[in-house]
């Protein structure tokens, strides 16, 4: 695929792509070094949780999610990186041997007026399993190079 620039996107376009599967193991290993909470690590504690069984950290399903960005669509777009992010919302829990998918589209685009060898585009990030229900979305605005710079 080749590279796309700033031009090359329009505002709505939509990308669809992913089939990552999360394992029971995952999620333990996940949890044990970054977020250590029972529901994350302990099914039987996860079971008396407001979960009622175990569920993957949130933090977990984002950087799942950001490594499908990554591979599915960044990687093929002249990012120059990120700006921040906004409205993060986890909307269900991921739970073990769920298979994510992700869509990517673009909400809006402005060149920079102070570099012009760039724009700014947002974009809503979000994460679906396997009956398309919305696990984690969150919008963020990324730069992009533009082609007149390439």
């Amino acid at each position: 695929m080749s590279t796309k620039y700033f031009e090359d996107l329009s505002v709505g376009e939509l990308h669809e792509f992913g089939g990552r599967t999360v394992t029971k193991q995952g999620i333990l290993s996940f949890a044990e070094k970054y977020d250590p909470q029972p529901f994350h690590l302990d099914e039987r504690a996860a079971e008396d949780s407001v979960f009622g069984g175990l569920v993957a950290s949130g933090w977990h399903t984002i950087c799942i999610l950001n490594r499908m960005l990554v591979d599915g669509f960044i990687r093929d777009t002249a990012n120059m990186g990120g700006r921040g992010a906004d409205d993060l919302q986890w909307h269900r829990p991921l739970r073990p041997d769920t298979t994510l998918s992700c869509r990517v589209e673009v909400l809006d685009k402005a060149p920079s007026e102070r570099h012009p060898g760039r724009g700014y585009v947002t974009y809503e990030f979000t994460a679906l399993d396997e009956q398309d229900r919305e696990l984690v979305s969150m919008t963020a605005e990324l730069l992009v190079r533009r082609r007149a710079e390439a």
